[in-house]
């Protein structure tokens, strides 16, 4: 008898299918209707998504899409089918490995459902973000567990929750900003990371910890899960690996939503602020990101360009995301094979 296989699904957020409105309009209704992501009650989260967001944000958003999408498609898809099968490549037949998405195709369902029929001993779960959030990582292991829930024989299941600090996943991107920082000289770099409403940083606080404000400067057991903490600990292991010194760089936070406050300090504000202080040429990371996609190259790499040259800044480069790169790959070899147990029984 062969061995039985340990399976692997990396997950990321999703893509619409294509840039048609209409399955934009899917996505938005799919993606918003997450309680995770909007946190109110269903039926107003009902109303607010299909009769006010949906409809009116999916002509806009289509848009937006067709500039991202190639001839191949999304680039968060394309990028994310090439690691599948270079991670496929690095782990050998001892494991099964599965991309699926929290969002449209491919989806969770499908993925674990290949992972069910190839009868797998383990299940480890990597969503693709960084950092921990309740909208992001939470969302996938929700949906992991929900689906697999209802399997007769239930495997054992290892989530990975972040990784933000793994040494190859700071070098590689550090890799990716070193060659640009070699190339031209910038007067500041910013680390924009998405936001998230700060109500969301409340809920998941050990009791009155979170603050949202100094204790994000250093991170321990208790704001370990806290995802502000976790960005600007991202941003100081970066620091570090690049070598930059204090005053050289920013952490902000992009893409708000509504009007309740979320974690700041937000990248709209920076971006108005420094021109006026001197600084002309900036560098932007978006270490929450590890494939390019409408919040990195659009919004990070584009409307953030205009609106700096706008307030009289002069040069904004964006670092590249990780999106299939040999050492992103070996980061996440690296991720699987500390989940895998070192001892295995026989089978006879």
């Amino acid at each position: 008898m062969g061995k039985e296989k340990i399976g692997v699904i990396i997950v990321n957020q999703g893509t619409t299918d294509s840039p048609k409105t209409s399955d934009v309009r899917k996505y938005l209704r799919q993606f918003l209707m997450d309680g995770r992501i909007i946190d109110i009650p269903f039926i107003p989260r009902f109303l607010l998504v299909n009769g006010i967001i949906a409809p009116f944000r999916a002509p806009k958003s289509a848009k937006e899409y067709k500039k991202l999408f190639t001839e191949e498609g999304s680039p968060l898809k394309i990028y994310g089918e090439q690691v599948t099968n270079l991670l496929q490549n690095a782990l050998g037949e001892k494991y099964k490995v599965v991309l699926g998405m929290r969002y449209q195709s491919p989806s969770i369902q499908t993925a674990l459902d290949e992972l069910k029929a190839a009868n797998v001993k383990q299940i480890i779960v990597i969503p693709l973000f960084p950092q921990y959030a309740s909208a992001t990582t939470g969302s996938v292991a929700a949906k992991v567990n929900e689906i697999v829930s209802k399997w007769q024989i239930i495997p054992s299941i290892t989530h990975i929750n972040q990784f933000m600090d793994h040494p190859k996943f700071v070098e590689a991107f550090a890799e990716n900003g070193r060659k640009m920082l070699d190339e031209k000289d910038y007067d500041h770099v910013i680390f924009s990371y998405h936001g998230v409403p700060e109500r969301h940083i409340k809920k998941g606080s050990v009791g009155d910890q979170c603050k949202l404000g100094d204790c994000c400067n250093h991170f321990h057991e208790r704001n370990r899960y806290c995802y502000r903490a976790q960005c600007f600990y991202t941003t100081r292991l970066l620091v570090k690996a690049l070598g930059l010194k204090e005053g050289e760089y920013t952490t902000a936070f992009q893409s708000r939503l509504g009007k309740d406050p979320w974690v700041q300090p937000y990248i709209d504000d920076i971006i108005e602020e420094l021109p006026k202080q001197g600084v002309k040429k900036v560098l932007a990371f978006s270490p929450a990101f590890i494939a390019d996609c409408l919040e990195t190259t659009l919004e990070v790499g584009e409307e953030f360009k205009e609106e700096f040259e706008e307030a009289g800044g002069e040069v904004w480069d964006l670092v590249p995301s990780l999106n299939a790169s040999p050492i992103w790959v070996e980061c996440l070899e690296d991720l699987v094979k500390n989940a895998t147990p070192q001892i295995e029984p026989a089978l006879t």
